[in-house]
């Protein structure tokens, strides 16, 4: 039997909105990358944030542009 190793991130909220909503519509198969594992961490990335997001967040499209003013707020780039 594998185990594997857990590793605990914390967001920001409203980066994990701003996430949740652009992995939801991304289309990882036009998404450049050096490696197919990418593409495999990026669906188990949403999936974990699939399994919180919606249910402590009401996603809104107004709520999602809130989330991605107060992310791009004072970037400086």
């Amino acid at each position: 039997m594998s185990t594997h190793r857990v590793v605990k991130v914390e967001l920001w909220a409203e980066d994990a909105i701003v996430l949740y909503d652009w992995l939801a519509r991304a289309d990882l198969d036009k998404i450049p990358t050096d490696h197919k594992a990418v593409k495999q961490a990026l669906t188990d990335l949403f999936g974990r944030l699939d399994e919180i997001i919606p249910y402590e967040f009401d996603l809104t499209a107004a709520r999602i542009a809130d989330a991605r003013d107060q992310v791009s707020k004072d970037m400086g780039w």
